[in-house]
C-alpha cells in the first residue's frame, strides 16, 4: 500500500466531504478556502488514492418505515471452531457479498466476527442465519443482539482538524 500525504487543504476537504458530499465544486471549494480548479483537482487525487472509498447517501430508516416497514437491524457476535487464516477468509468470504450484512469486523478477543445485519424482518434473518451460520461446520457460537432504538448513526472519520480561524 502506498504511503499517503494529506495536508491540512485534504483534511478541510475530506470533513466537508463527510458531512455533505452533494456540494458543488464551488461550493466545497469556497467552505474549504481553496480554488475551484485546486479543489476539484484535490478530490480526483483523493479518490484516485483511495482515501475516498464512494460517496453514498445515508438514508434515514425511520422515514421509511410506513413504505418499507421498520425491519431489524442486529449485532451478531460470531466464533468459528477452527481460527485458521484460511477458516476466517471463508467465512468472511461467505458474509460480505450477503446485501443483508451492512458491517463486518473481524475481532479480537472475544468472538472472531461482528456483524451488524439489516434485515426486512425476522423471516429474513433467520434464511440469513441459515445460510451464514447454521450451515457452515466451523460456526461453533452465534449471539445476536437486536437493535429496538438507534441512538446514533454516524459514518464519518474524525480528523485531526485546527482550529477555525
Amino acid at each position: 500500500m502506498e504511503e499517503i500525504n494529506l495536508d491540512e487543504a485534504d483534511l478541510r476537504l475530506l470533513d466537508l466531504l463527510q458531512h455533505d458530499a452533494s456540494r458543488s465544486n464551488q461550493a466545497l471549494a469556497e467552505l474549504a478556502h481553496l480554488s475551484p480548479p485546486t479543489s476539484l483537482r484535490r478530490v480526483k487525487r483523493l479518490r484516485a488514492m483511495g482515501v475516498i472509498e464512494r460517496e453514498v447517501a445515508v438514508l434515514q430508516p425511520d422515514r421509511l418505515a410506513s413504505l418499507l416497514g421498520h425491519g431489524l437491524t442486529a449485532l451478531v457476535e460470531i466464533t468459528l471452531e477452527r481460527q485458521g487464516a484460511e477458516q476466517l477468509d471463508a467465512f468472511e468470504a461467505r458474509a460480505v457479498p450477503e446485501p443483508a450484512v451492512q458491517q463486518c469486523y473481524r475481532v479480537s478477543p472475544g468472538p472472531d466476527f461482528v456483524l451488524v445485519v439489516f434485515c426486512p424482518d425476522m423471516p429474513a434473518y433467520l434464511a440469513l442465519a441459515q445460510r451464514l451460520f447454521t450451515s457452515d461446520a466451523n460456526v461453533r457460537n452465534i449471539k445476536a443482539f437486536f437493535s429496538v432504538k438507534r441512538a446514533k448513526f454516524d459514518p464519518r472519520v474524525p480528523l485531526p482538524l485546527p482550529p477555525a480561524r
